[in-house]
This record gives C-alpha cells, sequence and structure tokens, in this order.
C-alpha cells in the first residue's frame, strides 16, 4: 500500500507529526507504525501519570539551556515552535494548561489521559491511519520514496518520519542501517545513583538542599537530593546525571560524588561558626547548639560520621572531629558502583547525529524527504517538560515541511 507519509513511531513525537500534517494538509495519506499495541505509552506515565506537557520557559534562548546535547540545534526550532505554541496548540483544541511553582506545565485535569484523548481525537478527525504491532524489519530508499518492510508485508510512502524515541542499546536502530546515517552509541540520561549497602541509605526518605559535584570532572549541580533505598534521587541527581551522562556511561557508573549538606557555607564560614560555638557556648551539646538548615536525621548522621557522640560538647570536641564534622557537611565523598536494578532511567542521549539534519525543516541531509522528529535525535534534557517540548517542536516543524511540499 503506498502512503503519503509513513511515521515510525507511537510516542509523542510521532503523533504529534501525524496529527499536524492532517490539520496542515488533510489531503495526504498519513499512517503511523507502532510496534507495540499501545501509542503514547511514555506520555501515560508522564509526571507521575498527569503528563508534564511542557515548562513556562518562554525565552528560547533561555530554554536550549535546558538541553545537554541539543542546546545549538534547538535555537532556531524554538523560535518557530516554543512552550506558548504548545499552550497555544492544546487551548484551540480544548486542553488548558496549569503552571506550578517549579515552572513545569501540566493538564488542569492533573491526568495524562486528557493529553491522550485529544491526541485520539485528533487522529480521528484526520482519518490518519494506525497500525499496532507494526515493527518494522528494514527501509529502504527507492527513486520516488521509501520501501518499509514489515512482518506481513511491506508498503511504501513519498516522505518517512521516524520519530521511535530513544533506546538504550544501539540494536535499536538497526532497520535504519540502509540509510546512511551516523548513529551516536545511545545511553541513560536522568538517572539516579547507586549507593550498594552504604550507610547512608539508613536515611532513607531523608530530603535536603545539596551542591553535588561529580569528582574529577566539570560537573556539578544544586537542588533537592533525595535518599532511597538504593542511592540517592531526586533534582539535582536526575539534573546531574542528565549533563554527565557520557561521562558516567564511559566509567561503567563507576565514580566518587561529593555532597555539599550545606551550599549556603564554605569551610571557613563553618569554621568561624563552629569556632564561636567552642568560646561562646562550650557547654552545650554539640547535637542542641549546631543551627544548620539540614534536617535532624542527617545532622545525627554526620556527628556519628565524625565520632561524635550525641551528649559530647562543644568544649569537648577535638580537633580532629572539628574538622571531620566540617569536611562532611561541606565535601561528604560517596562512590556510586556501577547501574541500579531498578528501572530508574526516564530518557536516553544519543541518536541521529545532529550535523546531519537540516533544523529549518528536521530533513535529513543525507536522504531527501526522510524526517526526525523527538527522542530518536541525538538531543536529550533536563526533567520538567523539555523532553517533551522537543517532542513537539521537531515533530511539527517536520509536519509543516511536509505539508507544504
Amino acid at each position: 500500500m503506498k502512503y503519503d507519509v509513513i511515521v515510525i513511531g507511537g510516542g509523542a513525537a510521532g503523533i504529534f507529526a501525524a496529527i499536524n500534517i492532517g490539520a496542515s494538509n488533510p489531503t495526504l495519506k498519513v499512517v503511523v507504525l507502532e510496534k507495540t499495541t499501545k501509542l503514547l505509552s511514555k506520555v501515560k506515565v508522564s509526571g507521575g501519570g498527569r503528563c508534564n506537557v511542557t515548562h513556562a520557559c518562554f525565552d528560547p534562548k533561555e530554554l536550549v539551556k535546558y538541553y545537554p546535547r541539543g542546546e545549538k540545534e534547538l535555537r532556531g526550532p524554538f523560535h518557530k515552535f516554543q512552550p506558548g505554541d504548545t499552550i497555544a496548540w492544546f487551548q484551540e483544541r480544548g486542553v488548558e494548561l496549569k503552571i506550578e511553582d517549579d515552572g513545569r506545565m501540566f493538564p488542569t485535569t492533573d491526568s495524562s489521559q486528557t493529553i491522550i484523548d485529544c491526541f485520539l481525537k485528533e487522529v480521528e478527525k484526520y482519518n490518519i491511519d494506525i497500525r499496532y504491532q507494526s515493527a518494522v524489519e528494514s527501509i529502504d530508499k527507492t527513486e520516488d520514496g521509501f520501501k518499509i518492510q514489515l512482518q506481513n508485508g511491506d508498503i511504501t510512502c513519498d516522505n518517512l518520519i521516524i520519530s521511535t524515541g530513544g533506546f538504550h542499546k544501539v540494536q535499536g536502530y538497526d532497520f535504519m542501517k540502509n540509510l546512511n546515517h551516523s548513529i551516536i552509541p545511545p545511553n541513560p540520561s536522568l538517572f539516579t545513583f547507586n549507593l550498594p549497602k552504604n550507610d547512608l541509605l539508613t536515611l532513607q526518605g531523608l530530603v535536603s538542599q545539596v551542591e553535588i559535584k561529580i569528582l574529577g570532572s566539570k560537573f556539578s549541580e544544586s537542588g533537592p537530593l533525595l535518599v532511597t533505598h538504593w542511592g540517592v534521587s531526586g533534582p539535582a541527581i536526575l539534573k546531574l546525571s542528565s549533563w554527565a551522562a557520557r561521562l558516567l556511561n564511559e566509567k561503567n557508573y563507576e565514580f566518587d560524588f561529593m555532597i555539599n549538606w550545606l551550599p549556603n557555607h564554605d569551610e571557613d564560614s563553618l569554621k568561624e561558626l563552629f569556632n564561636s560555638y567552642k568560646q561562646n557556648s562550650g557547654s552545650k551539646k554539640v547535637f542542641n547548639q549546631m543551627e544548620l538548615d539540614i534536617p535532624k536525621k542527617l545532622k545525627h548522621f554526620l556527628l556519628e560520621k565524625a565520632d561524635i557522640s550525641s551528649d559530647i560538647k562543644w568544649a569537648d570536641v577535638n580537633k580532629k572531629q572539628f574538622n571531620k564534622l566540617i569536611q562532611l557537611l561541606s565535601a561528604d565523598i560517596y562512590p556510586s558502583k556501577g547501574k541500579t536494578t531498578f528501572k530508574q532511567e526516564f530518557v536516553s542521549c544519543g541518536g541521529i547525529k545532529l550535523n546531519e539534519v537540516n533544523f529549518k525543516t528536521m530533513e535529513s541531509k543525507l536522504v531527501p524527504k526522510l524526517y526526525f522528529a523527538g527522542e530518536v535525535l541525538n538531543i536529550d534534557a533536563l526533567t520538567g517538560g523539555f523532553n517533551f517540548q522537543n517532542a513537539w517542536t521537531t515533530s511539527w516543524i517536520a509536519a509543516q515541511d511536509i505539508s507544504s511540499k
């Protein structure tokens, strides 16, 4: 069967591309090939089931700073379709979005099903064909388009959009080997740090504002840290893992990181504070006279780690304990040991090499009429709705180019 457009991948980028082709040029015959039995599976679970649609950052120059890979390439596209355009797109279809305190945007219903229902309504409106359980085995370039080989036969098209999302294994791109594109090997981004059998895990559930740095590198990040039953997570960790994704993969996830539990203090200010306690509050217990912005459980933990008992007084703290406590508060070092066995990877980095794609159209520079959208590209972002915005923007641009030809 011959189509005007085949979209490979029924996720956020693929469905958004198909819908926008239908809206811009309803005469085009479009089919979406989805290898599973469900569409939009990542949309369904995003944001804890609420769907973090985008982020309230409306300046393209600022927006691109949230993309460890893709910052330069997305500047132009975000001037064409950015979060403000995403809000308007959904609003035109009866879906209102709200902004939360941290800038993340969700449907006012707090349900990802609202987004899915909106998309499915548009799919039906524009008679977009959906083929489930249609895994692609190979793609061949023909004289006037493409031939897609499926398990139960082949179909052809004039234009092809690949929006298969990210892969954690290079084999996920095998069906693209005839397209001559370079693929940067994918690996996880936005993941937690594993601390097997570390004493810190006794603080499971603790949340604290920290500054965290990967030792031997330039990578550091600030924000909330969450202690889990297998390691550390939270916004600070997820952001850091994104920026350092390549480096940590090269290290096979065996690395040391340093936590500053008091980002608003440095060693000198802590020394000055603690010396004042020794001089002016020597008869008071250290635990009671240590006014620092950290949780009580963490204070107990660090004092014990510094060999300072719960009933010791400031006057009795020796030099070794004094210096150890300062070091732990400002530069507490932990070893991350390998990948966690829990499925905590939300995004992958890697994919189609960006200099092989025309970001004005999302068309391949190597193969005419071949387009890419979403996470299949070597683009990934920090948590907060930015990865979905990349999907909306790149698929919208591809749809506009195809519809106008």
